[in-house]
């Protein structure tokens, strides 16, 4: 059996523990910041691709609900009209039978920007697109246009 410590061997002992050294703690920064540098970027770049496959869903569902409004209305919606006639009777609307979006509103893309509607359209019937990240046409990357006649 072992005698009970006495207060100064206790600070004795408690005094030979070491921490960390200068190095030590520079070498795990160092490795985290390899890691970050490694790391950061991928997650970027799949954040900015989860928004351009967002956006392309939604486009998908406005048009759904665009060939909806035309079975019903017989026609789609001018320009003046817009995206808003998915969700509100226009005034020259006859047999409108929305709201034809579930939650009532008509969406902006990803990047908070509404999405461009020109009917009639030069690539079909109507032309429906999101400009991306940039909210300007062209682009690369996450700034490229999403076009919903691809």
């Amino acid at each position: 059996m072992t005698a009970p410590r006495t207060l100064p061997s206790l600070l004795l002992h408690k005094s030979q523990q070491r921490g960390f050294t200068l190095i030590e703690l520079l070498v795990v920064l160092a490795i985290l910041a390899l890691l970050a540098g490694l790391v950061g970027p991928q997650v970027m770049n799949a954040l900015g691709e989860s928004k351009s496959k967002t956006a392309k869903v939604q486009i998908e569902d406005l048009a759904a609900a665009l060939d909806l409004y035309r079975l019903d209305t017989g026609h789609y919606p001018s320009n003046e009209e817009g995206l808003k006639a998915l969700v509100e009777k226009p005034k020259a609307a006859k047999k409108w039978n929305g709201p034809y979006l579930k939650k009532k509103l008509v969406p902006d893309d990803p990047w908070g920007n509404p999405y461009t509607y020109r009917f009639p359209g030069e690539h079909g019937a109507y032309d429906l697109l999101s400009l991306g990240s940039d909210n300007v046409p062209g682009g690369e990357g996450e700034a490229r246009d999403l076009l919903g006649w691809e």
